[in-house]
């Protein structure tokens, strides 16, 4: 099944952000966003897809609706960030989506770069840690060395992930009538299932700087990194 998002308000950017027990970085992360957004006159909404976590997550970007434009949709039964993002992206009231990490990994400040690459015609635009301008923060030389391996497979498997120097980044924005997204979709790096499905897309990279998470722990692990491999193989043989 191919969803292709319903086209809404061109003259504005919804945020989806996909978590799970990130209380403590929604209540910084929205404001911050939010707040950046309007000050450089950005008309926006912020979706918020919560997979029920118990930290009270969903609970905390409620109570922020009252002041910033936020809707938040809780899932239950069902986890996973690629289909959180699908979810957020059914979602969206605007033509413009960005995804993000609300751990602040992602600075928010680069958001309205990602806007003005869309506004001047790019359909994907990937926040890129290894374009020129591009870096991580705090990574240890075991972390960049799985970073770049990972890089190297997708490239070696999926040929559409050539097209960007991070086809790994959890970071990026698209024009929701230059794209389809699969309903099927699976994994963790959603960014490479929407590359591999618009093989015609224009992708453009952002660079920015990855930054340590500032509340709760990484999501990574060996279950992240199986996933990962299948759905490479997945991928390329599809």
């Amino acid at each position: 099944m191919t969803i292709r998002a319903p086209l809404c308000r061109s003259d504005c950017i919804s945020i989806v952000l996909p978590t799970y027990n990130e209380a403590a970085n929604v209540k910084l992360m929205i404001p911050l966003l939010s707040k950046i957004l309007s000050s450089r006159g950005i008309i926006h909404e912020i979706v918020v897809v919560d997979d029920d976590s118990p930290d009270g997550t969903a609970e905390v970007a409620k109570a922020l609706s009252v002041e910033y434009p936020v809707k938040v949709i809780v899932r239950r039964g069902v986890r996973g960030l690629a289909s959180a993002v699908i979810r957020g992206f059914k979602e969206t009231s605007c033509s413009y989506v960005v995804v993000m990490d609300a751990d602040l990994q992602h600075p928010p400040h680069v958001v309205p770069r990602i806007f003005n690459a869309l506004l001047r015609g790019c359909d994907i635009v990937v926040a890129s840690r290894y374009a020129r301008g591009g870096g991580v923060e705090g990574w240890g030389k075991l972390r960049l060395v799985e970073s770049r391996a990972a890089t190297s497979l997708a490239y070696m498997l999926i040929r559409e992930s050539r097209r960007t120097t991070d086809p790994m980044s959890g970071f990026f924005g698209c024009r929701k009538e230059a794209v389809v997204v699969k309903g099927a979709a699976r994994g963790f790096k959603i960014l490479l299932e929407i590359l591999h499905a618009n093989p015609q897309a224009k992708v453009c990279d952002v660079p920015y700087l990855f930054r340590a998470r500032m509340h709760g722990k990484s999501k990574l692990g060996l279950n992240t990194i199986l996933d990962y491999l299948a759905q490479l193989v997945l991928r390329a043989f599809t």
